[in-house]
């Protein structure tokens, strides 16, 4: 199998990972200096959101610069350290790549709405009114009600930005607009970049002249957007990692949260490698909703011979303890789940300690989007600056000492040494790594399924009751439990377990 079917992904928010020179803000060496920490966590491959210069309205997600380093990060021989002490690790490391809008302060854009006959004119989405004076369409843009247009004075025309106004959509139709692109690949690919987390890869192409349906502009465009073009560029992107050795990744964040419609962006083995499959987000915590979900997925990527991916956490949405009311048990038995089901898991950082959400104060709201909460800084330490020499740029969420990292380090118990056990557990057994997933089910409030190789037989558990499942029985030789077991083997409440059966 290629490695990143085989990866656990952990991704890194920069700004809250850690900080090393007292600002306040995370920093790329501080990501080298917990290299150790991560190999010893068990996971194979980073992730980091956006580090490229920008002005930060999106905090990153506004590229100005898509060759270099913001200099709140550090520098380009900080990230080349980074990425050679990781690989001497045996970590890969995956960049953030944000295709479909730049920053507006983005020389190209400034150019492109220097004049209607600049050099970069048409490298960004522009459009007259319609005859009767209204908008080029009527998509809404993300985080408000608001349109996706501005009107620029200089030139006379409309531009698109399918999220702030400060993000302007790219126009993938120029054939220039993807060859520079592509270059910009091409200079992470020449570092030793082994792959890109794609961002909204979903909304390169677009139909301008297409309205969405009335019914359903109380969302944005991003989510409805799903145009045949798009497949052509993704296949375009494909080719230029299929360039260099060692497996570059192609992970897309394909907004559309139906996994028969995310399938097709895997195309026929050659647009996307990986897809992240939302779903897992906003399931309910009940076992009948995960089964459906697991089902669901599974037939659509099987159709075309795709591989899954699961998450329950990102920068974008609360954390998987915050929607589970900070019960760690039932949190244990959903990482149980991300790290047990066929696939690729992607893994938040904070995770792996049960952080929940920061509570952020009107005054310390920063983000366009209310995302604050869930990018809160990782504690580090027990004291009261939870190692962060300087004020971080948002609050630590609560009881930060006891969701320390130091705190977790020592206590066999903590969710971090449990996340540490799951994780060794995946690695030492290749049925929960590349085997099938067979004999789904759910009985009461108990989801079960299996994972099989050539040489085992693995059977996953989940009490999603509150309560002892009196009809559910352990049998089989117990490799993980999140819960001490009753006398006669029943599961108990919120209990997840990992068996291995006779073949």
């Amino acid at each position: 199998m290629t490695w990143w079917r085989e990866a656990v992904v952990y991704q890194i928010y920069p700004r809250s990972f850690c900080d090393t020179n007292g600002d306040g803000i995370g920093d790329l060496n501080g990501v080298r200096s917990k290299l150790a920490y991560l190999k010893d966590l068990g996971v194979d491959a980073l992730w980091l959101s956006p580090i490229f210069p920008s002005p930060m309205r999106d905090f990153g997600y506004d590229v100005s610069d898509y060759t270099g380093i913001d200099p709140v990060f550090g520098t380009l021989s900080d990230f080349d350290d980074l990425v050679r002490e990781a690989h001497e690790r045996g970590i890969r490391v995956l960049l953030d790549w944000v295709a479909n809008h730049t920053s507006s302060d983005h020389p190209w854009f400034v150019d492109s709405r220097s004049s209607t006959t600049s050099a970069h004119r048409d490298w960004y989405v522009w459009r007259d009114a319609r005859p009767d004076g209204s908008l080029p369409n009527n998509w809404v843009r993300a985080w408000s009600e608001e349109a996706a247009w501005t009107w620029d004075e200089t030139t006379g025309q409309y531009y698109l930005h399918c999220f702030l106004p400060s993000q302007p959509d790219l126009n993938w139709a120029n054939v220039d607009v993807r060859s520079a692109m592509h270059e910009t690949l091409r200079f992470w690919l020449d570092r030793g970049v082994d792959g890109f987390r794609m961002d909204v890869i979903h909304l390169l192409g677009k139909e301008i002249e297409r309205d969405d349906p009335e019914e359903l502009r109380v969302l944005s465009h991003t989510p409805l957007n799903d145009v045949a073009v798009t497949h052509d560029y993704l296949r375009e992107i494909r080719s230029v990692l299929a360039a260099y050795e060692g497996d570059r990744v192609a992970v897309g964040e394909v907004y559309l949260l139906d996994p028969e419609r995310v399938a097709t962006y895997y195309g026929d083995n050659d647009e996307l490698h990986l897809s992240f499959n939302f779903a897992s987000l906003f399931t309910p915590w009940r076992a009948n909703a995960w089964r459906d979900i697991i089902e669901k997925t599974e037939s659509a990527l099987g159709a075309v011979n795709a591989w899954p991916t699961w998450v329950l956490s990102n920068h974008d949405n609360a954390r998987v303890a915050t929607r589970l009311g900070g019960d760690l048990q039932r949190v244990r038995a959903a990482l149980v789940l991300l790290l047990t089901l066929r696939g690729t898991p992607f893994l938040y950082a904070g995770d792996e300690l049960g952080m929940e959400d920061a509570q952020i104060a009107p005054e310390r709201v920063v983000d366009p989007g209310g995302r604050d909460g869930c990018r809160s800084p990782i504690p580090w330490t027990v004291s009261a600056d939870h190692g962060w020499p300087g004020e971080p740029w948002l609050p630590f969420a609560s009881r930060g000492d006891v969701m320390s990292v130091e705190s977790q380090d020592s206590d066999e118990s903590s969710m971090l040494n449990f996340t540490r056990r799951l994780l060794a557990l995946r690695r030492g057994h290749v049925a929960l790594v590349s085997g099938e997933l067979v004999d789904l089910r759910v009985e009461g409030d108990v989801l079960s399924f299996d994972r099989v190789s050539d040489d085992s037989r693995l059977r996953v558990m989940v009490n999603f009751k509150d309560a002892p499942a009196m009809s559910a029985r352990k049998s089989g030789r117990v490799l993980l439990t999140s819960a001490s077991g009753s006398a006669d083997g029943q599961l108990n409440a919120n209990e997840v377990v990992v068996l291995e059966l006779s073949k």
